[in-house]
């Protein structure tokens, strides 16, 4: 790793423009997260554990809740580049009213097929890996089988062989058949069928046998047993399992507008943890993340639901400084004064590409920022970092152009508005209308 006079790391162009950007926007950058990274020792030594008893034939699920800005979604990026350099597949999807756990008008098949879309491997960490991952494993089984058309077939059936007794493992051997047929064969069209099977892109069995022969799709009422499916493939294929990271879970809990549509996105949440936490499941992890209302909100959170609320309790013998964090739920602690000053200067380190002697603001300039930021944005400033650093960006931006323009002016002409947040469903303290909100309703 290139590194300056100094000795800290340089960063590279490329990794400055995507990280600034990101930030200034509000949201959480893909990548250079280690330049960024600050506080969650604990919270990430727990995913850690999680990762490695994964990586044995285990499975776990975990359940990040913190406030709104607090960093649940840079949590979620974090595990998941610690997970694709420790050889796992990752999946990640934002819940939506259109994408969801469960569903009767392909809701769930929606969100399958996103997790897909955005399947990342170590090669391709942004993302659209589904397919590449597929193309080497088949093309080493070829190679292992000496290029025989016949061998490969026979290794390739040996391989998914223990994927018959999960739900449609037949069919998943059936369409890579097909696929390795069609590789072999120069075959375009079946060769994207294929690819538009695995990733949950057949609206119908029909055009599905048309196409390839298969008698089954991925649909709503399959939705967690192919993530199953797709867990055990990962471990055929040489991965050590599967990170699936959900966010946006208060979609579910705030703004579906059935009872009965949360109950039976609750009950979908309740098969995977007992799966997960029962050891029913091998080489899925998966991590869900949402706020406290989400979590703690008897009425439409997922303590209302009697089977969740027993099995998330937290420990109430974890009190005080004491973190339990043995259990599936994971609350972001608040980042410190001093948490929050280290971020400032790991950001001020990205502007200057690791060059200390480019600095665009002196110590005395942060510590002025952070007065400033405690003055304009309340007390509790530190607790959702979002809107300080949303803040420091504009202010760096601006000496960045207008390298005369001295710091303190320009700390003094800052607008005391506080930074509107980054469009979430998390940002909307409003539920969507009910159809038990009468229980409410007095004459």
């Amino acid at each position: 790793m290139t590194t300056n006079a100094a000795g800290a790391p340089r960063i590279k162009d490329r990794d400055r423009q995507a990280i600034l950007k990101a930030l200034r926007a509000g949201v959480v950058p893909r990548v250079g997260l280690q330049h960024i990274q600050v506080g969650r020792k604990a919270e990430v030594a727990a995913l850690l554990n999680d990762l490695q008893h994964v990586s044995e034939g285990g499975s776990g699920i975990r359940f990040v809740i913190g406030r709104f800005g607090a960093g649940k979604s840079f949590f979620l990026n974090l595990v998941s580049t610690v997970a694709l350099e420790k050889g796992f597949l990752v999946a990640r999807a934002d819940i939506t009213t259109d994408r969801r756990l469960h569903g009767s008008g392909g809701q769930a098949r929606s969100l399958f097929a996103e997790l897909m879309r955005n399947l990342a491997s170590k090669a391709k960490p942004e993302g659209g890996a589904l397919g590449p991952v597929i193309e080497r494993w088949i093309s080493e089984v070829a190679h292992e089988a000496n290029g025989d058309d016949a061998s490969t077939e026979r290794l390739l059936a040996e391989r998914l062989r223990p994927l018959q007794d999960l739900v449609s493992g037949f069919d998943v051997h059936t369409v890579l058949t097909r696929h390795l047929k069609a590789v072999r064969q120069g075959d375009e069209l079946t060769q994207q069928a294929a690819m538009r099977w695995l990733r949950a892109e057949y609206d119908t069995k029909t055009e599905a046998r048309r196409d390839l022969g298969v008698r089954a799709i991925i649909d709503d009422a399959e939705f967690y047993d192919y993530l199953k499916l797709f867990a055990k493939l990962a471990r055929i294929m040489g991965y050590k399992g599967l990170l699936v990271c959900i966010d946006e879970l208060v979609v579910l809990s705030h703004r579906l507008a059935s009872t009965r549509a949360r109950a039976a996105n609750y009950e979908a949440i309740l098969r995977m943890l007992n799966d997960c936490l029962q050891a029913q499941v091998e080489g899925l992890e998966i991590v869900f993340a949402g706020t406290d209302e989400c979590l703690a909100d008897k009425r439409r959170g997922l303590y209302s639901y009697e089977a969740l609320a027993t099995r998330l309790a937290p420990n109430e013998f974890a009190k005080e400084d004491f973190v339990d964090l043995s259990g599936p739920v994971i609350r972001l602690k608040n980042l410190t004064p001093e948490d929050l000053f280290v971020l400032l200067m790991r950001v001020r380190d990205v502007f200057a590409s690791g060059d200390q002697s480019k600095h665009l603001l002196p110590d005395d300039g942060l510590h002025s920022f952070i007065e400033y930021s405690r003055r304009t944005l309340g007390e509790d400033y530190f607790r959702t970092p979002r809107d300080t650093v949303m803040r420091f960006i504009g202010l760096m931006n601006l000496l960045e152009a207008e390298p005369s323009h001295d710091w303190r002016a320009a700390l003094g002409q800052v607008e005391k508005e506080q930074v509107a947040p980054t469009a979430s469903a998390e940002a909307n303290a409003e539920p969507a209308p009910d159809d038990d909100d009468l229980v409410e309703f007095n004459l």
